[in-house]
């Protein structure tokens, strides 16, 4: 009997990573265990001679016309060669398939029948749906019986590409909840709960592979200034401009960016040494002074107005520099956590829009409050 096989987690991940997710338990083993069981099915009900799934990159997407389809699970004599190729010519079938959404069966000509190691030259191939998006194609070789694959097949192969869907979909509702549980309402960024397990978990990778980790806590200046003068809503909405503008700041850097509570962020910079820390913050602090903020309309503040002077000061901790190799992950957290926070109160008190290192303080551009109208 064949073998029924799937590629690994962690290439499967690939394949349905169909939303931004940062998960640190996406579940694919299930799911790999559910289309291997699909794929059984499909053969007990249309015995063939080899069978396989094959998905699309969503996160890498290709034209319609020429997708790159990558087999993911897969039996028959083939099964162990195929997984993990991939189809890039448009003029296959499973391509076809995957650029119309129609199913096809078909008998191949010899040549191409033996140039593909396809028995006797039988095929069908049913598109795979996530709602209207085609992600993928179900495909089934060499019918056991004399005649080629008949419509009834077809409808019954259909019922299982929808079955391949529904546990696709599953998993990404089930990583779309993880992922609300983790973030923040407003900013989007991890949640302060999120914060405390990513940071005591990339502090154990840190010194297993002996490289830094710098923290820096970040918090915005005069902020109750901007509430008491614009209201809270505006103040909500700087505070998700800010997030967006430090999310995608520390996504291009590899960088961890988490809402602390209030107008508090954290940054956690795995691999990162403490001067390469202090470039960071430094670039994130003038970015913040510069930015306009509430410049169009939104669902919290359906006014303009052109909000400048919103500064920071930036407290920074490494693992390097400012803990021991005794203490443990949970308490080496703690403790940066609670340098980064105190060195942030020296910027503060130091005269605020500049960044501190836990022990010593960094000038890098004095900014005077005066400059900017906001209240000494």
């Amino acid at each position: 009997m064949s073998e029924f096989r799937c590629i690994e987690p962690d290439q499967l991940e690939r394949f349905v990573h169909r939303r931004t997710l940062n998960l640190s338990d996406p579940g694919t083993l299930n799911l790999a265990d559910n289309l291997v069981e699909v794929l059984r099915k499909a053969n007990e009900f249309v015995p063939s001679g080899g069978g396989s799934i094959l998905l699309d990159r969503p996160h890498n997407p290709t034209a319609r016309q020429a997708p790159a389809l990558t087999f993911i699970a897969a039996f028959g004599e083939r099964a162990d060669e195929l997984l993990a190729t991939t189809i890039d010519s448009p003029n296959a079938v499973a391509s076809r398939v995957y650029a119309s959404g129609k199913s096809e069966r078909l008998r191949l000509d010899a040549e191409v029948a033996a140039a593909a190691h396809y028995g006797n030259r039988s095929l069908v191939a049913i598109p795979i749906r996530i709602g209207d998006e085609v992600c993928g194609v179900l495909e089934l070789i060499d019918r056991q019986e004399a005649n080629a694959f008949s419509h009834e097949d077809v409808n019954l192969l259909e019922i299982f590409a929808d079955y391949i869907s529904i546990a696709i979909r599953n998993v990404l509702e089930g990583r779309l909840a993880q992922e609300i549980a983790q973030k923040d309402n407003l900013t989007g960024l991890l949640n302060d709960r999120s914060l405390h397990l990513v940071v005591s978990r990339v502090v154990d990778e840190c010194r297993e592979s002996a490289s830094d980790l710098s923290l820096l806590f970040l918090d915005l200046d005069y902020f109750k200034h901007v509430n008491d003068s614009h209201g809270h809503l505006v103040g909500s909405q700087v505070l998700r401009e800010v997030g967006q503008l430090l999310g995608k700041r520390c996504e291009a850097a590899e960088v961890i960016a988490a809402r602390y509570g209030g107008d508090e962020f954290v940054l956690a910079a795995p691999g990162k040494s403490l001067e390469v820390a202090i470039d960071l913050a430094e670039e994130l602090r003038e970015a913040i002074a510069s930015g306009v903020y509430c410049t169009r309309p939104s669902e919290i503040q359906p006014e303009t107005l052109e909000l400048t002077g919103i500064t920071c000061s930036i407290g920074i901790a490494s693992l390097h520099r400012h803990t021991t190799p005794d203490l443990s992950p949970e308490r080496c957290k703690i403790s940066l956590l609670r340098l980064a926070d105190a060195a942030m109160y020296v910027a503060k008190e130091t005269g605020r829009n500049r960044t501190a290192v836990a022990g010593e303080l960094v000038r890098r551009r004095h900014f005077d409050p005066a400059d900017i109208g906001l209240p000494d």
